[in-house]
């Protein structure tokens, strides 16, 4: 079906165009990523290559953190920003609030707002990176560990990320799919042959005979979990609750009843990339307090704050489960909601319209998170649990969070794909019926 809607699309020119523009977006970024950032050295990263906070950041980073490039900071001080500015949305910042009610005038100056924070963000962000990484390695990834260089590694990796931001802005505006999504999709998917490859050194490569059975059974078994999450994740992912609704007499035109779609996962993969990059923070923090001194108390709040950890798995889950009943309420408002039905003359059945219609979302809406929510962090836990149990690679460990990116961002891709030969397909119709 795909690789079939993907052969009609790339008939159509204006279609060609947005995906050929899409992938030379990415090859750029691609290239970025392999540019390491001045002062650095890149192969001192290999020590600390099991690091929990690193792998969390190659996701984040589109696998770019990996080669400590200009793009390492990605689109995480972006995102950061994002959860920032929703936040202040909610009755805690005024200006905010009132931007947010002025269409697409405020939505403009939040957006303003949300890069001039990210890029403090990233510049800070970046810096404690250098420094944290720099204290852990034991020969340290900075050839001259003075002000003056990790300002200049600061201010290299804050103008990466701007960059990153704006690629993410042009797929957006002229290409194909979500801008943010794709970067984060791209290194994903590039880092698959790794994944692949570290999986066939593990167990095939310097086994014995004996073993080798062992090793095909075990990983059989690997490939066969990882085809029954991804059937039940793109399930989930694309399972939808529909609300039915009817027209009044007055809505001339209407059809007589028709329904409200809400997906059973309102909130889609967003909590788990917020979750991922509320986890860095700690870990950017606490090296500039410790000042390469062990300081037992904040070593201890590290490791509990770490996935590989039941704390940190906990504290995981926990934000997944917060992010998902906030982002739920963001991408659907069930007062903004009760109020556009009630302008198009609709109406839930046995539900009366305004403050009951509303109220009636509101506790549907939590159901759905509730749903969501268990499901995300399942999805997100299993393969850290998996790696934890069985002891294998540490890319394993982010599996699930890719996992749920990968599959949102193609679904998604469809559907885009789908809207544009359908809306082809229509000015074809109506230039034939002139």
């Amino acid at each position: 079906m795909f690789f079939r809607l993907l052969k009609d699309a790339l008939k159509v020119k204006s279609v060609r165009k947005k995906i050929f523009f899409t992938i030379f977006i990415i090859f750029v970024f691609r290239v970025g990523t392999h540019i390491t950032v001045p002062g650095i050295n890149a192969k001192s990263l290999e020590q600390i290559s099991d690091l929990p906070f690193l792998n969390m950041l190659n996701l984040v980073s589109g696998n770019a953190m990996s080669n400590f490039s200009v793009f390492s900071m990605g689109v995480s001080p972006y995102i950061t920003a994002s959860i920032v500015v929703q936040l202040l949305q909610m009755d805690i910042l005024p200006k905010f609030v009132e931007w947010g009610k002025q269409g697409e005038v405020g939505r403009r100056k939040l957006n303003q707002a949300t890069r001039y924070i990210s890029l403090v963000l990233a510049f800070f962000q970046s810096i404690g990176i250098a420094y944290g990484f720099n204290a852990l390695s034991s020969v340290g990834i900075v050839s001259t560990p003075n002000l003056q260089t990790f300002l200049l590694i600061g201010a290299v990796l804050t103008a990466g990320s701007v960059i990153v931001t704006w690629l993410g802005d042009q797929i957006s505006d002229k290409g194909f799919g979500n801008g943010v999504s794709m970067i984060i999709f791209a290194g994903i998917i590039s880092s698959i042959p790794g994944t692949i490859k570290s999986v066939y050194e593990d167990y095939f490569v310097n086994i014995r005979s004996d073993e080798m059975t062992n090793s095909l059974i075990f990983v059989g078994l690997l490939i066969l979990a990882s085809l029954i999450i991804i059937f039940f994740t793109t399930f989930v992912q694309q399972a939808e609750y529909k609300i039915p609704i009817q027209y009044t007499k007055l809505a001339q035109g209407a059809p007589t009843n028709s329904y409200l779609p809400l997906k059973i996962n309102p909130a889609g993969v967003i909590p788990v990339i917020f979750a991922s990059s509320i986890t860095t923070i700690p870990s950017t923090i606490l090296p500039f307090f410790q000042h390469g001194r062990d300081i037992p108390w904040m070593t201890t709040l590290q490791e509990w704050l770490s996935y590989t950890n039941p704390t940190g798995m906990a504290v995981y889950a926990v934000l997944i489960v917060l992010f998902s009943f906030f982002y739920t309420f963001v991408q659907v408002n069930p007062e903004k909601t009760a109020e556009n039905l009630q302008k198009n003359a609709s109406y839930i059945p046995s539900v009366r319209p305004g403050r009951e219609t509303e109220e009636y979302l509101s506790s549907l809406l939590k159901k759905l998170a509730t749903i969501g929510s268990v499901f995300l962090a399942f999805v997100a836990l299993s393969p850290i649990v998996a790696q934890q149990q069985f002891d294998l690679s540490s890319s394993v460990a982010l599996g699930g969070t890719s996992l749920l990116i990968v599959i949102s961002t193609g679904i998604e891709g469809m559907k885009q794909l789908e809207g544009y030969l359908l809306k082809r397909q229509y000015v074809g119709f109506m230039n034939t019926a002139e």
